[in-house]
């Protein structure tokens, strides 16, 4: 989509009728001008909208990627629009949870339509006495379990590669794909939870 000489846009604001009197009945200069109105009325109506521009429930389609760009989030022209509009609104909060739980979730749920289940602690452990023992070793091993969610079908190579983009790096990762959700499996947080639990 372009925004520069969109055909038959009107200008708003039309110079033919803010130049002084003298010119009014002036036929060469109303056509100057109007020739000047169909190059400033896209601009014009742009810079209407403009708060329309940078929210990404609102922005042009062919916006959404410099939208991205900004907020650095991800925006695949493959997927459908309405997921691409939420990516793009969720970027900071999904930068927020990087690291967690509930933000590896989420970025399973959002990037590639599975849902998912994390369990195991990272392999963080700490001593509640000072100059204590130290604590036995954890295991530093998490396991990511998807099934398919919004889309039918989970594709593990997208999965252990996204797990391990988001995974801390002093972690292994290990995914185990499932044909449906596990009876053990914990519930979804909710949006109001931090999700400070680290993954």
């Amino acid at each position: 989509m372009t925004r520069a000489a969109v055909p038959g846009l009107p200008s708003r604001y039309p110079i033919g009728e803010q130049l002084p009197a003298l010119y009014a009945e002036d036929d060469f200069a109303q056509r100057f001008t109007s020739g000047l109105d169909t190059v400033l009325a896209p601009v014009f109506a742009t810079l209407d909208n403009l708060a329309g521009y940078f929210d990404p429930r609102l922005a042009p389609v062919d916006f959404l990627s410099w939208l991205a760009g900004w907020v650095g989030g991800v925006d695949d022209e493959r997927w459908p629009l309405e997921l691409r509009r939420e990516a793009v609104a969720r970027a900071v909060e999904l930068h927020r949870l990087r690291g967690t739980r509930r933000g590896l979730v989420e970025a399973l749920r959002l990037v590639l339509g599975v849902s998912a289940d994390v369990s195991g602690d990272g392999g963080v452990a700490w001593s509640a006495t000072p100059g204590g023992a130290t604590p036995p070793p954890v295991a530093a091993e998490i396991l990511v379990r998807v099934w398919p969610g919004r889309s039918a079908e989970v594709d593990p190579d997208r999965v252990r590669q996204l797990v391990r983009t988001l995974c801390p790096v002093h972690t292994r990762c290990r995914v185990e794909v499932l044909p449906g959700r596990p009876a053990d499996a914990a519930e979804p947080e909710t949006d109001g939870e931090e999700g400070g639990h680290r993954a």
